[in-house]
């Protein structure tokens, strides 16, 4: 059974537990002539998490230490997702805060986890004073398609200095109010 619960930083390191092997087929890569996104074949196996464990540890890390949350999934005590929320709100006309990370193990993708830590977050989001969640989504088509689902849309706003982090990701904008309505 699963179960899901806040982490904390005693727990950080659990993030290797997850199974973050993934095969990309295609991904929408900017065309800086055009300003158009175009799917791209590029049949790659990530097989592990992007940017390395260190990266994810750190900013996992920061998130907690500068107020965010971090959320886990649980079966038999063994990490199978986790998310991370910013406590930061930003943003000129929009009240952003930053997903920054949120990771199923390979194994159990499609079955629901990855929305429930969305609503997770997404709820905690509201409590920071935030509309809307920002993620600068990895740009397979899978990552993407399962975040328009959610309801995600590119981002009204785009935060240039996460965009310069890794100018590969979509910049994308979740309604915290509707999406937690669609999701009750």
């Amino acid at each position: 059974m699963l179960c899901y619960r806040e982490m904390n930083m005693s727990e950080a390191e659990r993030i290797l537990e997850i199974d973050a092997a993934y095969y990309i087929k295609n991904a929408w890569r900017l065309n800086r002539e055009t300003g158009e996104y175009a799917l791209t074949e590029i049949n790659w196996t990530d097989e592990s998490l992007p940017n390395g464990f260190e990266w994810h540890l750190d900013h996992f890390k920061k998130t907690i230490q500068g107020g965010g949350k971090a959320f886990g999934c649980f079966e038999d005590d063994t990490l199978v997702g986790y998310a991370t929320i910013d406590s930061r709100v930003f943003g000129q006309e929009e009240r952003y805060v930053l997903l920054d990370q949120l990771f199923v193990s390979n194994h159990y993708r499609n079955n629901g986890i990855g929305r429930k830590m969305v609503t997770l977050c997404a709820e905690q989001a509201g409590l920071f004073g935030a509309d809307k969640i920002y993620l600068c989504a990895g740009s397979s088509e899978d990552t993407i398609a399962f975040y328009k689902k959610l309801g995600c849309r590119t981002a009204a706003e785009i935060d240039m200095t996460l965009f310069e982090e890794d100018p590969n990701d979509i910049q994308l904008e979740l309604d915290i109010g509707d999406f937690i309505l669609r999701n009750k």
